[in-house]
């Protein structure tokens, strides 16, 4: 087993920041590229030294996964204990010291459980990975982290074919206005009766059908509800799928996974099972049913499709305007352990929305900094209405209010009648005779 020069620059970095005097550094590498590798070339060089390891998962479908790769990197096992954070924490006062401490998933790390184990072994140097090192408000690692040893970008990775281009399509299928938020995160009994309809699910189909037909895809969904219906609605209309969680019990799961790989299953629909860590190979397709603000979600869950396969490219199929709350999963992104300047969600969305173009046509999305001409769609060769800025006279006050670019998250499926088409193309600077003719197509005028 040998770690691609990369990877091995990654481990060296994390090495030089020891011998700085840095305690806990933190890899930053996208989804992808390899984290599991170095973390477990980082534990049999410790191993092999005679220096016990401890290495803290999230979630207990990681463990097996996680020891499995550790053996056939040659991690010597008696001396690395791979443990579920919250079965560590019960264990503390009868663990043995480690030499050292690996966090997988590290965003996860400012939890007080973490903390606890971290609190336990002050002077045992430690190492996170993440894809992603933030937590959900924006708030950097800091108080866990001393330094970050960020990798190589997902454009990098995917250039020299670590993985696989994509292509991202937006068609809404359901109207999430008025959903509320609850802790940082959309509300799962709003998100769920919005999504649980059936012209929602014959959407869904559709779109599937029309970009990524045949493609085995991973679809994730709001709810266990939601992801049980979503999976019946493809068997229904002929397209063989199956229903993950983290209930299912483990001889089914790996079944059904098998299956996948198979190819008698084409649909895995799951709400958060297959995301963080947790593998899934041969999916192509990955199909978003359920709005996050996180942007850590959102990156794993869209770049599953993305695994490297020579010929392949990927599409992702963003259901639910994941894209204009956090751009594109091959974005380059500014990391740091400080704390955020705090910023609405709204707000956030606003300055992403800035940085990408959905073609109303094809809606197919793409990131502006990246188009060859920002004003044509890449996909179908739609031309872009030049937008100008608006400026109205408010002759009492006799003043010039100049209004910005103001973001519309909804489609032309989601107006119901004329009156919103019209109102929707004046927001969007097209021509009247748009209107008229989306109008007529959908019945709303003779």
């Amino acid at each position: 087993m040998q770690l691609r020069p990369y990877q091995n620059d990654l481990v060296e970095q994390v090495r030089q920041a020891w011998h700085e005097g840095y305690r806990a550094p933190c890899i930053v590498l996208g989804c992808g590229g390899g984290k599991s590798c170095i973390v477990a070339e980082i534990a049999r060089r410790t191993t092999w030294n005679g220096k016990r390891v401890l290495f803290l998962v999230h979630r207990k479908e990681l463990v097996d996964q996680i020891v499995s790769t550790f053996i056939k990197w040659g991690v010597l096992m008696d001396l690395c204990t791979v443990g579920m954070i919250q079965t560590v924490t019960r264990r503390l006062k009868k663990l043995p010291k480690p030499a050292l401490i690996i966090t997988d998933e590290n965003h996860h790390s400012l939890a007080t459980s973490y903390k606890r184990v971290y609190e336990r072994f002050p002077d045992v140097p430690r190492v996170g990975v993440t894809a992603t090192p933030v937590r959900l408000n924006g708030d950097g690692l800091g108080d866990v982290n001393d330094k970050l040893i960020i990798g190589v970008s997902t454009k990098w990775l995917i250039e020299n074919h670590f993985l696989a281009p994509y292509d991202y399509y937006a068609p809404s299928v359901a109207d999430l206005t008025g959903i509320h938020t609850k802790a940082g995160e959309y509300v799962t009994a709003d998100v769920e009766n919005a999504m649980i309809k059936k012209a929602v699910f014959g959407d869904v189909i559709s779109y599937y059908r029309r970009y990524a037909d045949g493609k085995k895809a991973v679809c994730y969904c709001a709810s266990i509800k939601h992801s049980e219906a979503t999976a019946a609605a493809f068997r229904d209309a002929g397209i063989a799928a199956a229903h993950l969680d983290g209930n299912t019990p483990k001889p089914e799961r790996s079944r059904i996974i098998a299956d996948f790989r198979a190819g008698r299953i084409t649909i895995l629909c799951n709400v958060d099972l297959i995301s963080e860590g947790f593998d899934v190979p041969d999916c192509e397709c990955a199909i978003l049913l359920r709005p996050t603000h996180s942007l850590t979600l959102f990156i794993q869950q869209s770049m599953r499709c993305m695994r490297y396969v020579e010929g392949k490219r990927a599409v992702i199929l963003d259901h639910v305007g994941n894209y204009a709350r956090h751009g594109m999963p091959d974005d380059e992104r500014q990391w740091s352990l400080e704390k955020k300047e705090k910023r609405t969600f709204k707000k956030a969305e606003d300055e992403q929305a800035e940085k990408v173009r959905q073609c109303p046509d094809c809606y197919f999305t793409f990131s502006i900094d990246a188009a060859g001409n920002p004003h044509i769609c890449p996909h179908c060769g739609y031309v872009f209405p030049k937008r100008e800025r608006v400026i109205n006279e408010e002759t009492e006050a006799k003043l010039i209010k100049v209004e910005g670019f103001k973001l519309d998250l909804r489609t032309p499926e989601s107006c119901s009648s004329y009156d919103e088409l019209l109102d929707y193309a004046r927001r969007h600077n097209y021509k009247p005779g748009w209107a008229y003719y989306r109008a007529r197509q959908r019945g709303f005028i003779a």
